[in-house]
C-alpha cells in the first residue's frame, strides 16, 4: 500500500520528537558516567614519597621521614608494596617463606614476627631468598672449604668478666685534719717537731704566746672579781649583769681554743698564763708540718696536717671499656704484693664521676680497716673485681664482628654457600671472647668467624658495581602533576633529562 506524500510527512513529524528524546537520553547518560568516572578518579588520587614508598596519603604535602615533597601516584599504583609483590610473580607467592621482619629505617632491628619499629613504622618482611641489605654473597661450597670458613651459632649465654687492675692506697679523707691557730702570736715551744710522727688525741702540739690571749685572761679575772662583788647586791639586774660579763669573757677564751680545764685552772690560781697550748683533736700521723720554734704566725695559718690511717682508701683504675661491668657494692679483692701476697676482701663503695685526663681511667674506691698499719698511703696494690654477670645475653664470638668505625657487621651463613652481610649493635664483651649482640641477629643463626674479611671485600665490591651501573629510565611525570612550590624528586629529574 502506497502512502501519499502528505501522510508520509505527518508520520515523520510524529517520529521526530521521539528520536530527539532518545538521543538526549543517551547523551545525558554518557556524560554522567564520564563525569562520575572522572570524579572517582580524582577522589582516588593519592600521593607518595619517592624515597619512602610506604608513605601513602590522600593529600599533597611533605614526607614525614625525609621531608621531601610528595608526588602524585599514577592510576593503578595505589599500593606500591602490593604492586611490587604482585610483579614478582604469582607462581612464586606460595613458594617464598618469610625469614624475619626488619625495620625500614634501621636494618639492625630484627624480629621473628610482624610488628612496629621503634619509630612506629610497620616491619618489612625479608624472605629466605633475599637479604635485608639486598646483597647476598654466593660462593661455591668447595671454595668455602678451601678458604677455611668457620661458623659459630648465635646463642644465649651468661657473660662474665674478671677485671684485673692496679690500685693506690690513700688517706681516708674525712679523717684528715688541718690544724691552725685562731690568734696571732709566736711559737714558744714545739712538742711535735717532725713529719710522720704519730700523735694521740689530746696530745700537746705547741705553746703559743699571744698578747691578745694574755689580755683576754686578765679580762676574765676582772670579770670574775666583779661577779663576786656584785652577786650579793640587792638589785637583781646588777647581779645578773656581773654574771653576763663573766660568761662573755669565758666564751671569748673558748673561741681562741682555751679549754675548759685551762679556764678552771685560771679561776683556781688567779694567775695569767703567758702561753697557750694547742692540743691534737684527733689521733693520726703528721703528714705536713709548717710550724717552727720562734716563728710568728697569723690567725688561720696552717701549722699541721694529721691523717688517721686506722682505715684507708684504695683507688682502683678502671678503663672506660670496663665501666659497664662495674657498679657500687660489687665484691673486690686486694692483693698486697709486698706483704707475702696477702689478700683482703672489700666492696666498691664509690665510683668517681669523672675520667683522669692522664691515665684515661675512672677511679673506683674501696675502704679497708687498717689496724696493723700494713696498708700505707701511696702504696701500690693489685685489685681484682668480679664484674656483674649479664644473664641470658645473645652473644657471638668476638672475631665474628667486623668493626668499621661507625658500624659493626657480621656475616650470617644461609647455607648452600650463601652468606648475608648484616649490621648489628653490640654490647659488652666477656673474658671468654664472646660479645653481646643487642640488635641485628636472632638466636640459632650461624655467623662466620673466619675469612669474613674476604666476604666484606666481596660485598663492598658488589655494592660499588651496583652504584656504577646505569640507572633505570623512569617515565617523566607531566608538568601538570607537579604541584607549585614543591621540588621534584631526584629520580624524576633524571628521567626528565635522559
Amino acid at each position: 500500500m502506497k502512502l501519499s506524500g502528505k501522510r508520509l510527512l505527518i508520520i515523520i513529524l510524529l517520529l521526530l520528537p521521539l528520536a530527539g528524546g532518545m538521543i538526549w537520553y543517551a547523551l545525558s547518560g554518557t556524560g554522567s558516567s564520564a563525569e562520575d568516572a572522572a570524579h572517582d578518579q580524582a577522589g582516588e588520587q593519592q600521593y607518595t614519597c619517592g624515597m619512602h614508598p610506604m608513605i601513602i596519603v590522600d593529600e599533597p604535602g611533605s614526607c614525614p621521614i625525609c621531608g621531601m615533597a610528595l608526588t602524585p601516584m599514577k592510576s593503578g599504583t595505589a599500593d606500591p608494596a602490593a604492586a611490587a609483590e604482585t610483579s614478582r610473580g604469582d607462581k612464586r607467592k606460595g613458594e617464598r617463606k618469610i625469614k624475619y621482619w626488619v625495620a625500614p629505617m634501621d636494618p639492625t632491628y630484627i624480629r621473628d614476627e610482624p610488628g612496629k619499629s621503634p619509630m612506629g613504622m610497620d616491619l618489612v618482611p625479608v624472605y629466605e631468598d633475599e637479604a635485608a641489605s639486598g646483597a647476598i654473597i654466593a660462593i661455591d661450597p668447595v671454595t668455602v672449604q678451601n678458604m677455611g670458613v668457620r661458623t659459630a651459632p648465635v646463642e644465649r649465654r651468661d657473660l662474665h668478666r674478671l677485671i684485673r687492675t692496679v690500685g693506690t692506697i690513700g688517706y681516708n679523707e674525712p679523717k684528715v685534719t688541718s690544724l691552725n691557730a685562731k690568734v696571732d702570736g709566736w711559737i714558744e715551744k714545739l712538742y711535735v717537731d717532725q713529719t710522720g710522727q704519730m700523735v694521740k688525741k689530746g696530745q700537746p702540739l705547741l705553746e703559743l704566746y699571744s698578747p691578745k690571749l694574755v689580755s683576754a685572761q686578765q679580762e676574765y679575772l676582772l670579770a670574775l672579781r666583779n661577779r663576786d662583788a656584785l652577786k650579793n647586791s640587792s638589785f637583781k639586774d646588777i647581779a645578773a649583769g656581773g654574771d653576763r660579763l663573766l660568761e662573755a669573757s669565758r666564751q671569748r677564751l673558748r673561741y681562741w681554743d682555751i679549754s675548759d680545764r685551762q679556764i678552771r685552772q685560771l679561776e683556781k690560781t688567779g694567775q695569767v698564763h703567758k702561753t697557750l697550748t694547742l692540743y691534737a683533736p684527733y689521733q693520726g700521723v703528721v703528714t705536713m708540718k709548717m710550724a717552727m720554734p720562734g716563728q710568728f704566725i697569723k690567725a688561720g695559718q696552717e701549722l699541721f696536717q694529721i691523717g688517721d690511717i686506722s682505715s684507708v682508701w684504695v683507688h682502683a683504675d678502671i678503663y672506660e671499656y670496663e665501666l659497664p661491668w662495674i657498679k657500687v657494692g660489687q665484691e673486690a679483692e686486694v692483693l698486697l704484693p709486698f706483704v707475702g701476697g696477702k689478700s683482703l676482701k672489700a666492696k666498691i663503695s664509690y665510683i668517681y664521676p669523672y675520667v683522669e685526663p692522664k691515665t684515661r681511667t675512672v677511679k673506683a674506691r674501696l675502704e679497708f680497716p687498717n689496724p696493723g698499719l700494713e696498708l700505707k698511703p701511696d702504696m701500690y696494690v693489685n685489685v681484682r673485681v668480679h664484674g656483674q654477670v649479664v644473664k641470658g645475653a645473645l652473644a657471638v664470638p668476638s672475631e665474628a664482628v667486623i668493626h668499621s668505625g661507625e658500624k659493626q657487621t657480621v656475616f650470617v651463613a644461609l647455607g648452600e654457600g650463601k652468606f648475608e652481610p648484616r649490621q648489628v649493635k653490640t654490647g659488652v664483651q666477656d673474658k671468654d671472647g664472646f660479645i653481646e649482640i643487642t640488635q641485628g641477629v636472632m638466636e640459632d643463626e650461624m655467623v662466620v668467624t673466619s675469612a669474613q674479611f674476604l666476604f666484606d671485600s666481596e660485598s663492598r665490591l658488589r655494592e660499588a658495581i651496583q652504584k656504577m651501573r646505569e640507572p633505570k629510565k623512569t617515565e617523566p611525570i607531566p608538568a601538570a602533576d607537579v604541584h607549585e612550590g614543591h621540588e621534584m624528586p631526584e629520580e624524576d629529574l633524571e628521567g626528565l633529562f635522559e
